[in-house]
């Protein structure tokens, strides 16, 4: 059987802060149709990944690929364009649009609309089709014309995600989706982040282990920026090294 295409990739990738040497030597491919998660300790270097990756930091050494083409000195707006998307820790949604305003605001860049905000909201009516399937797809058909003030954490970053998926990425980075969720919230966006992921490459950062054992394909244990292993999380949670690193030596 033929592995998934590879859609981001990096090797050797190190980054240095004035001495400090906060990634190192970190190897990853994001397959199509897959969900890697990044797991570690605060301080590990997972969120410098995830800048490196998105442009946001430039490595110090090492080579990025997105889609088999290099990426390593591509600005963060180009990386976006090509199909390169993020989601924050901070749910980043305008609180007093709609539901629907706001997937139809994100969806004006890939519709060569993103310049045009001197333009009423009416302008963007021709953007409702793709923007209520976005909506459906993960689940806030109901509160489409509700502000997104209004909406639990959870819905709001059900909210994100929609507005990431505007940009139709064909890799989704998600920081930390399920971050201060309760049971009812994490339920519903693992099962978005899972049919998200059928027609794409997922990376994500997450501390609620039952999520990364349950949705992910694959996982990788950082610990103070380098990888500590690779595999799938069965393997991984039997490496006693990152029970005693991350998961706790008396974890089971």
């Amino acid at each position: 059987m033929t592995a998934p295409e590879i859609v981001l990739s990096c090797r050797g990738l190190r980054k240095d802060f004035a001495g400090f040497t906060a990634v190192n030597d970190v190897d990853l491919d994001l397959r199509h149709g897959e969900i890697h998660a990044m797991i570690g300790p605060n301080g590990a270097g997972k969120t410098t990944v995830f800048n490196l990756l998105t442009k946001f930091l430039q490595p110090t050494k090492g080579r990025i690929t997105l889609l088999g083409q290099d990426i390593t000195r591509t600005s963060p707006s180009k990386v976006a364009r090509m199909g390169l998307a993020r989601s924050f820790q901070i749910s980043a949604t305008f609180p007093h649009l709609t539901v629907l305003e706001n997937v139809r605001v994100a969806l004006q860049r890939p519709n060569g609309l993103a310049h045009q905000f001197w333009r009423p909201m009416s302008a963007l009516d021709r953007l409702n089709e793709r923007a209520l399937e976005l909506i459906e797809l993960v689940g806030l058909k109901d509160a489409r014309n509700r502000p997104a003030a209004d909406l639990s954490y959870g819905r709001k970053r059900a909210l994100e995600i929609a507005t990431t998926l505007a940009l139709d990425p064909k890799a989704l980075l998600l920081d930390e989706p399920m971050a201060g969720m309760g049971h009812e919230d994490v339920a519903v966006v693992s099962a978005i982040v899972r049919d998200v992921a059928k027609t794409r490459a997922v990376l994500m950062v997450e501390h609620n282990l039952k999520v990364v054992a349950d949705l992910c394909d694959r996982v990788t244990v950082l610990q103070r920026g380098e990888i500590l292993i690779s595999g799938d999380y069965a393997t991984v949670s039997r490496d006693e090294r990152v029970r005693t690193a991350y998961l706790g030596a008396g974890h089971d």
